[in-house]
């Protein structure tokens, strides 16, 4: 007599796993700085269309030769790099406000804080944000130090310093693979360099060449000024230091949408983590 056979027991749900994966201070940080870096690039745009232009060396004025300059002509508004030369009217140099009324500022209005001309106002904004991100940042950077984040969480190990390994989470990357399971909860070599040229190279350079730029301060460290080679190279790295961190910014935001944008940002809310399932692949 053939035995019966015995059903299956049905599968049972596997209950998401979650890890605490943000600290307190690195969450207050994490948005205290967003708010201070969008604030702070808004009243620098402010500052530049004051003199849209930047130059190379210790001195810049209207007739010394611009590496880059954001202008308008009669008709038209264009960006300029060296030689390189583009119209555009209706965004940089020359643009209509929501009275329709044209302006030739470098920036618009709406990019700008405040939205209508006041460099003394813009001013004001940036100097006030750039020591909440100073003040901020020197914090944050000695919490990275004394409670281990950086030891844990950012260094980077001898393997992962294999180009085979970086050429690896570079193609997982390209193809949207995000890790999975507990690999979830830990900052990839990507992302490690990417935080860490962040937090000790491109915030520091920002605040030194802001700095630079000050003529109260050139009294106190002149040296700031053979350092980056005078007040206006040191604008035109502060203003290149901060569309890196806009590009920073940009690609951060589209891996946070395609990772999962509800776990990621809960996570830097509350800190918990829900780690994805390894069984399932990422679209």
């Amino acid at each position: 007599m053939a035995e019966a056979e015995t059903p299956a027991a049905p599968l049972q749900p596997v209950a998401p796993v979650r890890v605490y994966r943000h600290r307190l201070p690195a969450r207050i940080w994490h948005w205290v700085n967003a708010v201070t870096l969008l604030i702070l690039l808004m009243s620098g745009l402010m500052i530049f269309n004051a003199h849209p232009r930047l130059y190379w060396g210790e001195y810049g004025a209207n007739f010394d030769r611009a590496w880059l300059a954001i202008g308008s002509t009669a008709e038209t508004g264009y960006l300029r790099v060296g030689e390189w030369k583009i119209d555009t009217t209706g965004v940089l140099g020359r643009w209509t406000n929501s009275e329709g009324v044209e302006k030739t500022w470098a920036f618009p209005g709406w990019a700008t804080i405040p939205t209508s001309y006041s460099l003394a106002d813009g001013r004001r904004w940036h100097l006030f944000f750039a020591w909440v991100l100073a003040i901020g940042l020197t914090l944050y950077m000695l919490w990275t130090v004394v409670a281990g984040h950086l030891r844990k969480d950012l260094h980077v190990r001898r393997a992962e310093w294999s180009p085979r390994h970086i050429w690896h989470d570079i193609k997982d990357h390209a193809r949207l693979r995000f890790p999975k399971g507990a690999a979830a909860a830990r900052y990839n070599v990507l992302q490690k360099l990417s935080y860490i040229g962040v937090i000790f190279v491109l915030l520091p350079l920002m605040i030194a060449t802001g700095l630079t730029m000050s003529p109260g301060f050139n009294a106190a460290a002149p040296w700031l000024l053979d350092l980056f080679g005078g007040r206006q190279s040191a604008r035109s790295i502060h203003f290149i230091a901060a569309w890196l961190l806009v590009a920073f910014f940009l690609v951060h935001i589209v891996m946070v949408l395609l990772a999962g944008p509800v776990n990621e940002i809960r996570s830097m809310v509350t800190g918990w983590f829900r780690l994805p399932p390894e069984g399932k692949e990422s679209a």
